[in-house]
Protein backbone atom coordinates (compact mmCIF):
# COMPACT_ATOMS: atom_id res chain seq x y z
CA UNK A 1 0.00 0.00 0.00
CA UNK A 2 1.11 3.25 -1.06
CA UNK A 3 1.79 5.55 2.22
CA UNK A 4 3.50 8.77 0.51
CA UNK A 5 1.93 11.26 -2.05
CA UNK A 6 3.92 13.26 -4.00
CA UNK A 7 2.52 16.69 -6.37
CA UNK A 8 3.88 17.60 -9.36
CA UNK A 9 3.30 20.18 -11.23
CA UNK A 10 5.77 21.24 -14.26
CA UNK A 11 6.35 24.71 -15.48
CA UNK A 12 5.23 25.20 -18.70
CA UNK A 13 9.06 27.00 -20.23
CA UNK A 14 12.03 27.39 -18.01
CA UNK A 15 15.62 28.76 -19.58
CA UNK A 16 19.15 26.50 -18.96
CA UNK A 17 22.76 27.15 -20.08
CA UNK A 18 24.63 24.57 -22.49
CA UNK A 19 25.44 21.53 -20.16
CA UNK A 20 23.76 22.66 -17.42
CA UNK A 21 22.28 19.85 -14.83
CA UNK A 22 18.09 20.25 -15.19
CA UNK A 23 17.12 19.15 -11.48
CA UNK A 24 13.61 18.54 -10.85
CA UNK A 25 13.46 22.01 -8.71
CA UNK A 26 14.69 24.07 -11.89
CA UNK A 27 11.33 22.44 -14.18
CA UNK A 28 8.41 21.69 -11.54
CA UNK A 29 7.12 23.11 -8.35
CA UNK A 30 6.92 19.98 -5.88
CA UNK A 31 4.65 19.29 -2.76
CA UNK A 32 5.91 16.12 -1.05
CA UNK A 33 6.69 14.75 2.59
CA UNK A 34 9.19 17.10 4.27
CA UNK A 35 11.84 14.24 4.20
CA UNK A 36 11.27 13.64 0.84
CA UNK A 37 11.61 17.08 -0.36
CA UNK A 38 15.65 17.82 -0.52
CA UNK A 39 16.26 14.50 -2.26
CA UNK A 40 13.29 15.05 -4.69
CA UNK A 41 14.57 18.65 -5.63
CA UNK A 42 18.25 17.47 -6.52
CA UNK A 43 17.03 14.58 -8.67
CA UNK A 44 19.38 15.08 -11.94
CA UNK A 45 16.67 14.90 -14.76
CA UNK A 46 18.34 16.25 -17.86
CA UNK A 47 21.44 16.96 -18.69
CA UNK A 48 21.85 19.93 -21.43
CA UNK A 49 24.20 19.08 -24.21
CA UNK A 50 24.92 20.34 -27.59
CA UNK A 51 22.82 17.53 -29.40
CA UNK A 52 19.53 19.16 -27.40
CA UNK A 53 20.47 22.43 -29.81
CA UNK A 54 17.74 25.29 -28.78
CA UNK A 55 14.97 23.63 -27.03
CA UNK A 56 14.35 20.50 -24.89
CA UNK A 57 11.11 18.97 -23.86
CA UNK A 58 10.58 16.98 -20.84
CA UNK A 59 7.70 14.93 -20.09
CA UNK A 60 6.36 14.25 -17.17
CA UNK A 61 6.48 10.73 -17.67
CA UNK A 62 10.09 11.01 -17.71
CA UNK A 63 10.21 12.69 -14.24
CA UNK A 64 7.76 10.15 -12.72
CA UNK A 65 10.36 7.18 -14.37
CA UNK A 66 12.82 8.99 -12.40
CA UNK A 67 11.47 9.45 -8.91
CA UNK A 68 9.90 5.73 -8.76
CA UNK A 69 13.72 4.40 -9.63
CA UNK A 70 14.97 6.58 -6.67
CA UNK A 71 11.75 6.66 -4.23
CA UNK A 72 9.90 3.44 -3.63
CA UNK A 73 6.31 2.67 -2.96
CA UNK A 74 4.98 6.56 -3.15
CA UNK A 75 1.54 8.00 -5.07
CA UNK A 76 2.80 10.41 -7.76
CA UNK A 77 0.10 13.27 -8.73
CA UNK A 78 0.45 15.45 -11.76
CA UNK A 79 -1.36 18.73 -11.97
CA UNK A 80 -0.91 21.56 -14.78
CA UNK A 81 1.19 20.88 -17.87
CA UNK A 82 2.05 17.50 -18.92
CA UNK A 83 5.63 19.06 -20.41
CA UNK A 84 8.08 21.36 -19.85
CA UNK A 85 10.09 23.35 -22.55
CA UNK A 86 13.60 23.77 -21.71
CA UNK A 87 15.18 27.07 -24.05
CA UNK A 88 19.01 26.65 -23.97
CA UNK A 89 20.91 30.04 -23.99
CA UNK A 90 24.06 30.02 -25.49
CA UNK A 91 26.40 32.55 -25.20
CA UNK A 92 25.49 35.68 -27.03
CA UNK A 93 28.26 37.35 -29.43
CA UNK A 94 28.71 41.22 -29.01
CA UNK A 95 26.81 43.44 -32.10
CA UNK A 96 28.22 45.86 -33.86
CA UNK A 97 27.39 49.24 -34.04
CA UNK A 98 27.17 49.42 -37.52
CA UNK A 99 24.44 46.34 -37.76
CA UNK A 100 22.67 48.47 -34.72
CA UNK A 101 22.31 51.20 -36.79
CA UNK A 102 21.57 49.39 -40.13
CA UNK A 103 18.85 47.79 -38.26
CA UNK A 104 17.72 51.31 -36.24
CA UNK A 105 17.70 53.25 -40.12
CA UNK A 106 15.45 50.10 -41.77
CA UNK A 107 12.93 50.22 -38.87
CA UNK A 108 12.75 54.61 -38.66
CA UNK A 109 12.38 55.22 -42.74
CA UNK A 110 10.27 51.94 -42.90
CA UNK A 111 7.98 53.15 -40.39
CA UNK A 112 8.15 56.20 -41.73
CA UNK A 113 7.34 55.56 -45.14
CA UNK A 114 4.46 53.37 -43.87
CA UNK A 115 2.93 56.47 -42.14
CA UNK A 116 3.50 58.85 -44.99
CA UNK A 117 1.72 55.94 -47.35
CA UNK A 118 -1.25 55.84 -45.16
CA UNK A 119 -1.68 59.24 -44.94
CA UNK A 120 -1.49 59.37 -48.83
CA UNK A 121 -3.88 57.19 -49.12
CA UNK A 122 -6.51 58.78 -47.37
CA UNK A 123 -5.78 62.62 -48.45
CA UNK A 124 -4.62 63.46 -45.02
CA UNK A 125 -3.27 66.69 -46.33
CA UNK A 126 -6.52 68.14 -47.81
CA UNK A 127 -8.59 67.11 -44.87
CA UNK A 128 -6.14 68.94 -42.68
CA UNK A 129 -6.39 72.03 -45.16
CA UNK A 130 -10.46 71.96 -45.01
CA UNK A 131 -10.40 71.79 -41.36
CA UNK A 132 -8.47 74.63 -41.15
CA UNK A 133 -10.48 76.68 -43.37
CA UNK A 134 -13.80 75.89 -41.62
CA UNK A 135 -11.89 76.63 -38.30
CA UNK A 136 -9.95 79.78 -39.10
CA UNK A 137 -11.65 80.70 -42.16
CA UNK A 138 -8.27 81.49 -44.39
CA UNK A 139 -7.21 78.91 -47.10
CA UNK A 140 -3.25 77.52 -46.48
CA UNK A 141 -1.79 74.62 -48.53
CA UNK A 142 0.57 74.06 -45.35
CA UNK A 143 -1.99 74.47 -42.10
CA UNK A 144 1.50 73.86 -39.79
CA UNK A 145 -1.38 74.59 -37.14
CA UNK A 146 -2.95 71.50 -37.86
CA UNK A 147 -0.20 69.71 -38.71
CA UNK A 148 2.58 70.31 -35.67
CA UNK A 149 0.12 69.00 -33.20
CA UNK A 150 -0.96 66.48 -35.18
CA UNK A 151 2.63 64.94 -35.66
CA UNK A 152 3.64 65.29 -32.04
CA UNK A 153 -0.13 63.56 -31.05
CA UNK A 154 0.87 60.70 -33.10
CA UNK A 155 3.89 60.05 -31.31
CA UNK A 156 2.68 60.76 -28.11
CA UNK A 157 0.11 58.18 -29.00
CA UNK A 158 2.27 55.46 -30.45
CA UNK A 159 3.89 55.44 -26.90
CA UNK A 160 0.68 55.48 -25.01
CA UNK A 161 -0.56 52.32 -27.43
CA UNK A 162 2.68 50.50 -26.99
CA UNK A 163 2.82 51.52 -23.22
CA UNK A 164 6.60 51.58 -23.32
CA UNK A 165 9.14 55.35 -23.11
CA UNK A 166 12.45 53.23 -24.17
CA UNK A 167 12.81 50.56 -21.53
CA UNK A 168 10.40 52.08 -19.04
CA UNK A 169 6.89 50.97 -19.02
CA UNK A 170 4.22 53.46 -18.18
CA UNK A 171 1.76 51.01 -16.45
CA UNK A 172 1.22 47.45 -15.37
CA UNK A 173 -1.07 46.79 -18.69
CA UNK A 174 0.37 44.40 -21.44
CA UNK A 175 0.81 46.93 -24.62
CA UNK A 176 -1.00 44.82 -27.78
CA UNK A 177 2.64 44.17 -29.33
CA UNK A 178 3.56 42.33 -25.86
CA UNK A 179 -0.49 40.34 -26.14
CA UNK A 180 0.29 39.23 -29.74
CA UNK A 181 4.03 37.93 -28.42
CA UNK A 182 2.58 36.18 -25.54
CA UNK A 183 -0.37 34.60 -28.55
CA UNK A 184 2.32 33.87 -30.81
CA UNK A 185 5.11 32.05 -28.00
CA UNK A 186 2.10 30.04 -27.20
CA UNK A 187 1.40 28.87 -30.42
CA UNK A 188 5.17 27.74 -30.94
CA UNK A 189 5.28 26.07 -27.44
CA UNK A 190 2.15 24.13 -28.14
CA UNK A 191 3.66 23.06 -31.79
CA UNK A 192 7.04 22.09 -30.30
CA UNK A 193 5.62 20.20 -27.93
CA UNK A 194 3.32 18.54 -30.43
CA UNK A 195 6.23 18.05 -32.76
CA UNK A 196 8.20 16.55 -29.98
CA UNK A 197 5.39 13.76 -28.74
CA UNK A 198 5.42 12.56 -32.44
CA UNK A 199 9.64 12.19 -32.64
CA UNK A 200 9.35 10.55 -29.81
CA UNK A 201 6.23 8.61 -30.54
CA UNK A 202 8.61 7.46 -34.15
CA UNK A 203 11.56 6.82 -32.12
CA UNK A 204 9.53 4.18 -30.10
CA UNK A 205 8.46 2.33 -32.91
CA UNK A 206 11.10 1.93 -34.83
CA UNK A 207 12.81 0.19 -31.48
Amino acid sequence: MLEKTIYIRMHHRVQARNHEKIRLEDIAQIIAPEELLPKLKELNIHQVSEKDKNIVIIDVMVVIGVITEVIKNVDIQTVGPAQTIIEVIYKKKGGSISFFLLIWFLLFFGSAMAIMNFHDDVSMQSVQEKLYTIITGVRDQKPLLFQIPYSLGLGFGMILFFNHIFKKRINEEPSPLEVEMFNYQMDLDNYVSIHENKESMKKLDEH
